[in-house]
């Protein structure tokens, strides 16, 4: 299957946050902690060229935990300001204040030399579809300040979203890329559920996801379901319709249903806290340094 999704108003977006990031001071990538490197849009780094940076690595609660730490000193060492969160819950967002100050300490001395007083830091917030902007922005000001969902594309355009009198927060809507050189990219894009789930053939992806979390995490997909889980992915995935009962017509088993389900599994984190890439693996580290040169 080919793994694509680039809706019209994307480029609008983007062009948005070009025409805006003259205003910004930092910039707010937040990234998805299962998949650290995939959901990194690279059109960011070239956007934010210059800018100091944060990188949070949200739905950390989802991941695992020695692979957070792991990802958190790959993007120190490239000088970004890191920090693990959980949006929903709030978990880390109290810690952001003060990495916001660490990062704009420059900023702030500049002003303070040149007798400027009291003006706010602007910050832009980005990310890909579906990481969890709009959640952590709710939960950082303590209010509800923009809407959310649980799939992508629910902000659409942007909105200023003022924090005290020091800091202002911009909204941006998630950002994928035209065009993804490694499917395997679009693949785990499309397992956290970053790309409309209407363009997929689910038991496709569902398959492609019990390859990949079976030389990862043996053990994930029979504590779940009571499986084996040492197949081939099509019978695995007849195993897990046959454990919860996923029944067409008849005697029939309904792949699909057990495929959204599985996906829906994950997605929520009901396997286990896992993490599908790791820094040392596949040469990433070192690719993308060579992007960011």
């Amino acid at each position: 299957m080919n793994y694509q999704w680039y809706p019209g108003h994307m480029t609008k977006a983007v062009r948005m946050m070009q025409e805006n990031i003259k205003l910004i001071d930092l910039v707010i990538e937040l990234v998805d902690a299962r998949i650290p490197f995939s959901s990194r849009n690279p059109d960011i780094d070239r956007l934010a060229a210059g800018k100091s940076r944060i990188m949070l690595l949200n739905k950390s609660d989802l991941a695992d935990p020695i692979y957070n730490l792991q990802w958190i000193r790959c993007f120190e060492d490239q000088g970004a300001h890191v920090l693990e969160i959980n949006s929903k819950t709030g978990s880390g967002v109290k810690s952001i204040q003060s990495l916001v100050q660490a990062a704009c300490r420059e900023k702030l001395e500049r002003d303070r030399r040149r007798g400027i007083v009291n003006r706010p830091i602007r910050a832009m917030v980005v990310g890909i579809p579906n990481v969890g902007k709009s959640t952590f922005i709710n939960a950082f000001a303590g209010k509800a300040c923009t809407r959310t969902g649980n799939k992508p594309g629910v902000t659409k355009g942007k909105q200023w979203i003022r924090l005290g009198k020091g800091l202002e927060l911009l909204d941006t809507p998630g950002i994928l890329w035209p065009k993804f050189e490694d499917q395997q990219v679009g693949m785990r894009l499309a397992f956290i559920g970053s790309m409309n789930d209407e363009v997929i053939i689910m038991d496709e992806l569902a398959c492609d996801l019990i390859r990949c979390l079976q030389p990862l995490y043996p053990q994930a997909l029979s504590r779940r379901y009571d499986i084996s889980g040492t197949g081939e992915a099509p019978q695995v995935l007849a195993e897990v319709a046959e454990s919860r009962g996923c029944y067409a017509k008849g005697q029939e088993l309904d792949l699909e249903k057990a495929a959204s389900l599985l996906l829906e599994d994950f997605r929520s984190g009901r396997l286990g806290r896992l993490t599908l890439e790791r820094p040392d693996e596949m040469g990433l580290l070192q690719r993308d340094n060579r992007e960011n040169e």
